[in-house]
């Protein structure tokens, strides 16, 4: 469907034709490659808006064709024709969008502006064609008679629904006015994600004296050092990346450098700070809210949550409400225990958010005797890719082979070409762990290039898995912490979603699922990271290879509902925070600081801190695709621990019960996600199943 080629800008598409420039710019010719794979070495920062240019003709073109068809309309001159129109644009704007969070530049930065605002203003002529959208609803109008199948009828009632959404009912003047906002919304989303970028970027803490290093482990401190030795600097250095100010939040016996850390973190784009995104995303949450008053919906809320599993703003307001209720005496008992045990180990004061990962360590380390500095050694990155695919082969007969003609866009990533249990080709898989500041923030995983079948032929997924996880040392290979792995368990899951997409249609295929579906494949993955007979089959210390032993494993199966009514709380404070911002119905005049911590006071269980706040560096909602729709982490935690439930009734490995989980990832959209839940369940998911699993239940006074 169009708006999956255009909007969203990560459609994927096979390459078909040529043009006059092919010979000179590869994103518009025919890749000669192992399953036409991009070749990134030959594609220059001068080659993307000539390509952008020439492919955003070609798509008018070819919705000029549909529209002006002299033949009366039908499913396959009109509907079918729309799927493909921009299959070569959405490709190419795929890698651009792709490479823009994952190896980006200055230039990059600002050519992907440029391209947001082309496309956008493509998608909007298109959504606003009247000619285009009378031969739709005509098909639409006489649905009950073409008699279309399962799949063929989802793709009419989306494409007539993305339609009516992007205005095509509205009034010229309205339609022109959407056409401003989307195009605005489209550029400030970008300016957000690059500050954050740059914010994150531009703060160091650069330590000379060794007793800046107390209490970190040794592995933080050669991170640090070879942190400045690529800086060109003496002593050690800590950014605001993920795998550096974790682990020294965490482990760090320096308060005082702590609450500097946590306050940069805290600060990044707020306001009056050179990368202030405050006015931004102010602006972002009143121009979608002035498009979902054009289109009719009370709140943007409103207008995103018509197509989500949850339905409605009330349902996913009563659900957080819900768990909130659940969760937060749990919290409130995780922080007391902390700061009990911080006070009978000399802290005085507060307990502090700077202090809380400091002291719920040392007490995890003391309750447990665990600690990543114990668990890391077994952890070695080329080991847990290793288990990431031996899972996948002994879960769905899948293999993973290394491609090295495969071209790739950094040194550090890898491509494997994925093969199913009969040896056919399913997909390639790109690998991409290691920060570096030409890469946002984060964990995800996005199609460089989705399922596509035309004339009887698929052309096989290209899917992205790109992390922040610790890089290797000088002394050190690289060495997860538990919940780095997690992360690339989940990672991995949103990846064999992708892997395994079938059907004709892009737009239904995949990950192309109700947002608040689409967390169910990667969160269900997370669960065998606590698995006894998972972690003994791979997990060695890299120096001795001596196998995981069971004390350790049960320890980590004991610490899973550490702190999870704490964790619980704070998951449910975004999502609180994301609802509030996406159900304002007039524009918001106090400050960002004020509006958040109005919105999430009930879900606090630390003190604020004066100057930090998150909204401004929430990319999630504000430079992503989560928009009143933070809440579907939750809501997919929900769907997956009754989903695994049946995996622990059966067997961790039972080939029956994956087999049809495999069948539920395939899936895609071709029906409604609640239809395909239950087939494979045989039930509605409950909460009961997710409180249950992470210890939610009893009285949290008593504990």
């Amino acid at each position: 469907m169009i708006s999956k080629h255009i909007a969203v800008l990560l459609a994927a598409a096979i390459i078909t034709g040529c043009t006059d420039m092919k010979n000179e710019n590869p994103l518009l010719g025919h890749w000669d490659t192992p399953h036409n794979t991009v070749p990134f070495g030959s594609i220059k920062l001068e080659h993307y808006r000539p390509a952008v240019d020439a492919l955003v003709i070609e798509t008018q073109a070819n919705i000029d064709a549909i529209a002006d068809n002299p033949a009366a309309p039908d499913f396959g001159n009109t509907v079918e024709a729309l799927e493909h129109a921009s299959d070569r644009l959405g490709l190419a704007c795929s890698v651009l969008f792709n490479l823009n969070s994952a190896h980006t530049s200055d230039s990059l930065q600002q050519i992907a502006m440029e391209v947001n605002e082309t496309v956008t203003e493509l998608g909007d002529r298109i959504h606003h064609n009247d000619k285009l959208f009378g031969r739709i609803k005509a098909v639409y109008d006489n649905r009950a008679s073409l008699g279309l199948d399962e799949e063929q009828t989802m793709l009419l009632e989306n494409t007539y629904k993305e339609f009516a959404r992007g205005g095509a009912l509205l009034s010229h003047e309205d339609k022109e006015e959407l056409g401003r906002i989307n195009k605005e919304l489209g550029t400030l989303s970008l300016d957000f994600e690059k500050n954050i970028l740059d914010a994150t970027n531009d703060y160091t803490l650069h330590l000379t004296d060794k007793e800046e290093l107390a209490g970190l482990p040794d592995y933080v401190v050669a991170a640090a050092a070879e942190e400045a030795s690529e800086r060109g600097k003496e002593g050690w250095v800590i950014t605001l990346q993920a795998p550096s100010y974790g682990p020294f939040m965490q482990f760090s016996s320096r308060g005082d450098l702590r609450e500097k850390l946590y306050r940069a973190y805290g600060s990044r784009c707020t306001e009056g700070t050179s990368h202030d995104n405050t006015a931004i995303l102010k602006r972002i949450a009143d121009l979608r809210r002035r498009k979902a008053a054009l289109l009719g919906y009370d709140t943007y809320a409103d207008y995103v949550l018509e197509e989500r599993m949850a339905g409605n703003r009330r349902n996913v307001e009563e659900f957080l409400n819900e768990l909130l209720d659940r969760s937060m005496p749990f919290a409130r008992r995780d922080v007391r225990q902390v700061a009990d045990y911080a006070a009978s180990h000399g802290h005085s004061g507060e307990m502090m958010p700077w202090d809380f990962s400091y002291w719920s360590e040392r007490l995890k380390n003391d309750r447990y005797s665990l600690s990543d500095s114990m668990l890391k050694p077994y952890f070695r990155l080329e080991s847990v890719q290793e288990a990431l695919f031996m899972l996948a082969g002994r879960l769905y007969g899948i293999t993973f082979r290394e491609n090295k003609e495969i071209e790739v866009w950094h040194p550090d990533v890898k491509a494997y070409e994925v093969f199913d249990a009969d040896g056919s080709y399913l997909a390639v898989l790109y690998m991409d762990f290691f920060p570096r500041e030409s890469k946002r923030g984060g964990a995800w995983m996005n199609p460089m290039k989705e399922l596509t079948h035309m004339a009887g032929v698929d052309d096989r997924p290209h899917i992205t898995v790109v992390t922040n996880v610790t890089k290797p040392t000088a002394d050190s290979p690289s060495l997860l912490t538990f919940r780095e792995v997690e992360t690339l368990l989940h990672e991995f899951g949103h990846a064999l979603h992708g892997i395994f997409a079938e059907g004709r249609y892009t737009s239904l295929s995949g990950t192309n699922v109700a947002w608040d579906f689409v967390e169910l494949p990667s969160q269900i993955m997370e669960n065998w990271a606590t698995e006894r007979d998972f972690l003994s089959l791979w997990a060695k210390d890299y120096r001795t290879g001596e196998v995981i032993p069971d004390s350790l494993i049960n320890k980590i199966i004991e610490s899973r509902n550490y702190l999870s009514g704490y964790a619980s709380s704070r998951q449910l404070g975004f999502g609180i925070d994301d609802m509030a911002w996406h159900t304002v119905t007039a524009p918001v005049e106090e400050s960002v600081a004020a509006f958040e911590r109005k919105a999430i006071d009930k879900a606090s269980v630390l003190p604020a801190v004066e100057g930090c706040y998150f909204s401004p560096s929430f990319s999630h909602v504000f430079a992503g695709g989560y928009a009143a729709g933070y809440y579907s982490y939750k809501w997919a935690e929900v769907l997956e621990a009754d989903a695994y439930s049946l995996f622990k009734e059966r067997g961790i490995y039972d080939k029956e019960t994956a087999a049809a989980f495999r069948k539920l990832l395939s899936s895609g959209g071709r029906r409604p996600e609640m239809e395909t839940y239950v087939e494979f369940r045989g039930h509605r998911p409950q909460i009961d199943a997710l409180l249950e699993k992470t210890g939610l239940t009893g009285d949290a006074s008593k504990m």
